[in-house]
């Protein structure tokens, strides 16, 4: 929906408000007029029904409105006296409308000073649940939200297990754009696999004031370009599958490359503008090495002392996953003759490669140069650039996109160059031979950015013995962007909450006494 039919629902529901409350607002000692004047009418309702004013900001916040809506239906129907389960339900069940019945149809007197703490132990217990939701359905949308690392594309920099926060406000907190979603959760119902949201309504993207910028190699969790694709592959058998933009599967990945740079992969190394890509020092790239012992096995304690997480047999060869440091260390073991980094040369087209053309005979470990799109800047379009930039113009920047041969149309007009509507990033995961990502769907545009990993609160290793070996206790509490080391703050948090609890202890018993 455009900002202009979202003007007229808004406007729809402001007539529908009025024709169900204008008869209470009068019982209430208000006048008519004031149930259709937009937002007056919300302030004015909260002194009806004797709640804060600031409750009417959550009535405009998207995903939280939805929550608040049931709680205002049941707080005006109470305001005049139909307290009962019944009439409670009914409010729910007819979503409001039963406000309609009570309006012109009941003879109700309107309870000025009414007490609002819940009638029974039920109804408390039901009112602090509803907040407490809305509450963590606010910071969980726009401010921080917890997130599993489920693949091993970053591993070793983050591993399988780890549990992290995630912040929406450093690059802007993007408002939800389904309008209709259960909160909290993200694609689909636990434990149903039904859909958690509807399609439609969607509103336009917007995105709240960031801090900063997202930042060369900072690790950023983003909505799955491809999740909708049916052509990544080149293949276009397949079913086109809708899903909103927020709505997509959530990925996390490293940004190698941000809008405006130029990238390129030389056996497999990235190259920025002609430069090599400096990582972070918690960086941990991987490649596959093949491992020649000349038959001989490594033991499962050899492995683990260089810190094979992963790795099979190929003709009698180990096939590991390494950082260049540890396949440095593993030479140096009596047992292995020799160590050869794998690397894919580019000459030989693949169609899971990016942008799945012929044109383009690139490989994972020998990519580019590619330009990443940036905000206003322009390209030309030619039979050279549209294989790489037609579906972003189409889909991502949303234009009328026709191709015909070397030429493209773009909203009917016959276009020479092309300028960007929003920033782009190129997303790669550390573990380069085992990654689903940009070199195999392309690029990211800024609206599928949902925030930066910052903290690790919590890691679970399954293939651990024991509990003890389960829990990952020096990943506890460890931030993940920073130099040297990861320090965890596990046990200077349990000492700051058990001063917490012993502050307000010793408080308490000083009140008693």
């Amino acid at each position: 929906m455009t900002m202009t039919q979202w003007f007229l629902f808004f406007l729809i529901l402001q007539v529908v408000h009025f024709l169900g409350t204008w008869k209470l607002y009068i019982k209430a000692d208000r006048k008519a007029w004031e149930a259709i004047v937009p937002i007056y009418n919300a302030f004015v309702l909260m002194k009806i029904i004797n709640r804060p004013t600031w409750w009417v900001i959550l009535l405009f916040i998207p995903i939280i409105n939805l929550l608040m809506f049931p709680i205002l239906w049941i707080e005006t129907i109470r305001s005049f006296g139909k307290n009962s389960t019944i009439d409670t339900t009914l409010a729910l069940f007819t979503f409001g409308f039963y406000t309609y019945y009570v309006n012109y149809a009941c003879d109700v007197k309107h309870i000025k000073d009414r007490s609002l703490k819940p009638a029974s132990n039920f109804g408390d217990w039901a009112s602090s649940i509803a907040f407490a939701i809305i509450a963590a359905t606010l910071v969980h949308t726009y401010f921080m939200r917890p997130y599993t690392i489920p693949t091993s594309s970053l591993e070793k920099s983050l591993l399988v297990g780890d549990f992290l926060f995630v912040s929406k406000f450093h690059y802007g907190a993007r408002v939800p754009m389904t309008a209709v979603a259960m909160p909290m959760v993200h694609d689909s119902i636990p434990l149903t696999g039904l859909p958690s949201y509807l399609n439609k309504p969607q509103l336009p993207y917007m995105r709240l004031p960031g801090i900063q910028k997202i930042k060369r190699n900072e690790i950023v969790v983003f909505n799955w370009p491809a999740d909708s694709l049916k052509t990544m592959w080149g293949d276009n058998s397949g079913e086109f599958t809708y899903k909103p933009i927020d709505k997509k599967t959530n990925y996390v990945k490293r940004c190698v490359a941000i809008a405006g740079d130029t990238l390129q992969i030389i056996d497999g190394l990235i190259y920025i503008n002609g430069k090599i890509s400096k990582m972070p020092d918690r960086a941990k790239p991987q490649y596959l090495f093949i491992v020649d012992t000349n038959g001989k096995q490594l033991s499962a304690r050899s492995l683990q002392r260089y810190n094979v997480r992963e790795g099979h047999m190929r003709d009698d060869k180990y096939v590991l996953n390494l950082t260049e440091a540890e396949a440095r260390k593993l030479q140096n073991n009596p047992s292995v003759k020799s160590i050869v980094k794998q690397n894919t040369p580019s000459g030989h087209f693949n169609k899971s490669i990016f942008p799945h053309n012929e044109q383009y005979t690139w490989s994972i470990d020998n990519y580019g140069p590619l330009y990443i799109p940036a905000k206003g800047e322009t390209v030309e379009i030619n039979s050279k650039t549209i294989p790489i930039y037609e579906h972003l113009i189409r889909e991502y920047d949303r234009n009328d996109v026709t191709v015909d041969g070397d030429k493209m149309y773009i909203n009917g007009t016959l276009a020479e160059t092309y300028t960007f509507k929003q920033d782009y990033f190129w997303m790669m995961g550390d573990n380069r031979h085992n990654s689903l990502d940009a070199r195999s769907y392309g690029f990211t545009p800024f609206d599928h950015v949902i925030g930066k990993a910052v903290f690790v609160w919590f890691s679970w290793e399954t293939n651990g013995d024991g509990i003890k070996n389960k829990i990952r206790w020096d990943r506890l509490f460890t931030v993940v962007h920073g130099s040297g080391k990861a320090t965890s703050y596990f046990y200077p948090f349990l000492g700051l909450l058990a001063i917490y609890f012993g502050f307000n202890y010793f408080r308490k018993k000083k009140k008693e006494a």
